[in-house]
């Protein structure tokens, strides 16, 4: 049976309301509420309906001495009446030996007998402070589970050193048939051993089986990121965006010939309701880009991949992440474009010069009709320099007039790729060509864009003569 822990009734009347309402919910689980060994305690979370008690007290010296200031057998004898009065009023009992990791040993054998001798259901053995290591700690619950024989054994791991679920999981090799988790491993200062961790864990790893629906443990995880505001990394296991994906060519083209060439096998997307991504960058290859350029519906030749491909890297290397809508926009403008043997304006070199105190000037190489030119113009801005160079470097081979320009990002942040549309029209014959770029540098999209539309326009003319 799975329980959820629904609060601590006696802390607040919201919370008192929040429990009991959860507990009238009739989800199919135990709700259990959270109690001192403390009588008013204990009845509060009776009043709010709750299937199960979770008592608790602190049992290392530590806490003890700062904190109940209460002797050994005071506590003891406590303990043993508050899980008494629990099965009293016929509810199922948890006893939780708080900083159990920090307490002698001996000490919680006498506690756990006490309890176990009042017919407590459950044990359970925190790791308060979160210093336990695996192999320490399975050699604790081992030996708790050896000396209990009408109790389940329960842990709570805390994961002030990253090692949460690791507790958690060699405690259930070392015999304990519960672990208490949390949603996004949220909790107190690091937080608690996270569900999706250790549920997938126990399941694709040691072949045991809880009553999660695993399916679920993502949009679960987004719930909870939604509802308490704080973000999951896309580096989490399991649920963050970035568990499923592959960046890497190697990666990248064995996922997508055998996904468990790079992926668990035992743990796929489908089993936690992820899916499988492909992310584009400066360590992807040939065989991911095609295949997501195929998902589009993009057929690009052998010349047009590997140009898409250096886009990608060279936005990679500036540590740009790469979007759907970039790679769309660099396919489009790429798979466009005129081939290179029938350019009439080959573009070689850009170079743009501005500031506070100087007149935006732009420098502009190219190949125009076979001769290699270089010609350099002011402007307004240093776009408005950089078109006046390239108009300047086609003379008078056509009439052009500008008459569109349009400037848009395609994704949000100062890096984001942008996307250049020009219209040109050559004056003389009133035909009007349109013709895209786009690039993370505006001025070289802008460039870009003029010069496709100025072969476009040329070799429109050609076909008209």
């Amino acid at each position: 049976m799975s329980i959820i822990e629904a609060g601590f009734p006696v802390s607040s009347r919201g919370e008192f309301e929040a429990v009991k309402n959860i507990a009238d919910e009739g989800l199919g689980v135990e709700v259990c509420g959270l109690a001192r060994i403390v009588k008013k305690d204990i009845d509060r979370c009776l009043d709010a309906n709750v299937d199960m008690v979770h008592v608790f007290v602190s049992t290392s010296d530590i806490q003890i001495a700062h904190t109940i200031k209460k002797s050994h057998q005071e506590i003891v004898k406590a303990s043993a009446e508050a899980v008494q009065y629990v099965k009293d009023h016929d509810r199922s009992c948890l006893f939780s030996a708080m900083d159990a990791t920090r307490t002698s040993p001996q000490f919680l054998k006498e506690i756990f007998g006490a309890v176990e001798g009042v017919g407590c259901d459950i044990i359970n053995i925190p790791d308060t402070v979160g210093v336990a290591i695996p192999s320490s700690f399975y050699r604790m619950v081992k030996e708790i589970c050896e000396n209990t024989k009408n109790m389940v054994v329960d842990v709570h791991c805390h994961n002030d050193f990253g090692l949460a679920v690791a507790n958690s999981l060699a405690a259930f090799e070392a015999g304990a048939r519960e672990v208490q988790v949390t949603v996004n491993g949220l909790g107190e200062r690091a937080g608690n051993a996270n569900l999706a961790e250790t549920v997938m864990s126990l399941h694709s790893i040691y072949g045991a089986r809880t009553g999660i629906k695993t399916q679920y443990m993502v949009e679960t995880a987004k719930l909870v990121e939604r509802l308490t505001k704080i973000g999951i990394s896309p580096t989490t296991p399991i649920v963050g965006e970035n568990a499923f994906s592959h960046e890497s060519g190697i990666h990248s083209q064995g996922v997508l010939e055998r996904s468990d060439t790079f992926e668990p096998g035992i743990m796929t997307p489908e089993m936690v309701g992820h899916r499988r991504r492909i992310v584009l960058g400066k360590h992807t290859g040939r065989h991911a880009v095609m295949q997501s350029l195929k998902d589009m519906g993009y057929s690009p030749n052998n010349d047009q991949l590997q140009e898409i491909l250096e886009r990608i890297k060279d936005l990679g290397d500036k540590g740009k992440h790469i979007t759907d809508a970039d790679l769309e926009t660099i396919a489009e403008v790429i798979i466009g474009e005129i081939a290179k043997d029938k350019q009439a304006v080959v573009l070689k070199e850009v170079s743009v010069m501005t500031g506070n105190m100087i007149t935006p000037t732009a420098t502009v190489r190219a190949i125009v009709r076979g001769e290699e030119k270089v010609l350099a113009a002011t402007g307004v801005g240093p776009v408005d320099a950089a078109v006046s160079a390239v108009r300047g470097l086609v003379g008078d081979d056509t009439a052009i007039t500008l008459r569109d320009f349009k400037i848009e990002a395609i994704t949000g942040g100062s890096n984001a790729l942008a996307e250049v549309v020009i219209g040109v029209e050559n004056s003389r014959r009133g035909k009007i060509v349109t013709a895209r770029s786009a690039r993370e540098d505006i001025v070289m999209a802008s460039v870009e864009a003029l010069v496709s539309a100025i072969n476009r326009l040329m070799l429109l003319e050609e076909d008209l003569s």
